[in-house]
């Protein structure tokens, strides 16, 4: 089983995670939605946020918008981040179980395809991000 969460803003995914006061927790096993729950966020201090998630037992994260510092903070403590996404909540949470994303339908403004075979990458330069990468 794995925890996903997505920060939520009018039933959308919110368009920066630093500044989102609403998350919603999916546990996910073999592709299947078993549950899910909101969490408020309050606070807007990184690390508050990055111990948050750790406590939450979230594996990934995905979000608009991250801070640099706030993505570092994740990526230390093991969670993977698929950033750079806008829409529906629901309609990326979809295309997630089904392995379908990024998807450029739910690319936040500014974010095109680049690279060889048209891989969609973020503001950033690359698409997920996990442990051991960049930023």
């Amino acid at each position: 089983m794995m925890k996903v969460a997505i920060p939520i803003w009018n039933l959308r995914i919110s368009p920066l995670f630093d500044t989102a006061h609403q998350l919603l927790i999916v546990e996910i096993e073999n592709g299947q939605e078993l549950s899910r729950s909101q969490v408020e966020l309050e606070g807007y201090f990184p690390p508050w946020r990055a111990r948050k998630l750790s406590e939450l037992r979230v594996q990934t994260l995905i979000c608009g918008g991250i801070s640099r510092q706030l993505a570092a903070m994740l990526i230390g403590a093991g969670i993977t981040i698929v950033p750079w996404l806008s829409g529906f909540v629901e309609d990326v949470l979809q295309a997630y179980l089904k392995g379908k994303l990024p998807d450029p339908r739910f690319l936040m403004p500014g974010c095109h395809p680049r690279g060889r075979g048209g891989r969609f990458r973020g503001r950033e330069g690359r698409s997920w991000w996990s442990g051991g990468g960049n930023l």
